[in-house]
């Protein structure tokens, strides 16, 4: 988590917390910082004007009046359920922690009377879903991310079925999440096509200055993994275009 988006989840984790707030090392254990970083940023928060408050003695820390830091927008609990039911099925390692962030975001932006309304309605569905398919390493998931969003190359060590490793360089397409595994789609430097490469077979993978040879574009492979679907669905689509 980057400093700017440390700062906001503060406000919000103080205001969650209501009347009681957090102490200093509270809230380092939260965002796995030291606590002196953690008054840093209470101190920049107080300075740009958010109406820190705090309390002296054992149960002393910070807390922020919640009527003064007002949400961009009001969940009702209908549509606060939908989300919660949506973002329980999100336990993928590139998305998981970003999940439960939004809704705790969510959450703290609720009044109590309709967050117990929308814990009940969440009460009354049950998911049924799959054992987790095997989730790729947590660093080599987020270097390949960073790498599709930077449109950068990658240097990949990429074990086959059969436990054979190959080195190559691929330029990231999309991260492709499936029933039964995550997969990367890629330009591959070495075998000159497009490739789908399961993210849980990659034990490696750095950025690499060599330059990119194609646009980003969608997959143009014939896929005879049954574990892929023909068809794609667009989370892009979900955000409305800017006009």
């Amino acid at each position: 988590m980057n400093r700017m988006d440390r700062l906001y989840a503060l406000v919000e984790e103080l205001r969650a917390a209501g009347p009681r707030g957090r102490t200093a090392r509270q809230l380092a254990e939260r965002f796995e910082v030291s606590a002196r970083t953690i008054e840093r940023d209470l101190s920049a928060l107080g300075q740009a004007g958010v109406p820190l408050a705090t309390k002296q003695g054992r149960t002393g820390g910070y807390s922020v009046d919640r009527a003064m830091t007002l949400p961009p927008l009001n969940f009702t609990p209908r549509e606060a359920m939908a989300v919660a039911v949506a973002l329980s099925r999100t336990e993928h390692v590139l998305f998981a922690k970003d999940a439960r962030s939004a809704l705790r975001k969510i959450v703290a932006a609720m009044p109590a009377k309709d967050l117990e309304e929308a814990r009940a309605a969440a009460g009354k569905v049950r998911l049924l879903v799959r054992p987790a398919p095997p989730d790729p390493d947590g660093e080599i998931a987020e270097q390949i991310w960073r790498a599709i969003s930077d449109n950068a190359v990658l240097r990949i060590t990429y074990t086959d079925t059969n436990g054979a490793g190959t080195e190559r360089d691929v330029e990231p397409q999309h991260v492709v999440v499936a029933q039964n595994g995550s997969y990367l789609t890629a330009w591959c430097h070495l075998r000159q096509e497009d490739r789908i490469f399961r993210m849980d077979r990659i034990v490696r993978a750095e950025r690499t200055p060599v330059p990119r040879r194609r646009e980003t574009e969608e997959l143009k492979v014939v896929c005879r993994d049954p574990d892929l679907p023909y068809e794609a669905l667009r989370p892009e689509e979900l955000f409305p275009t800017p006009t």
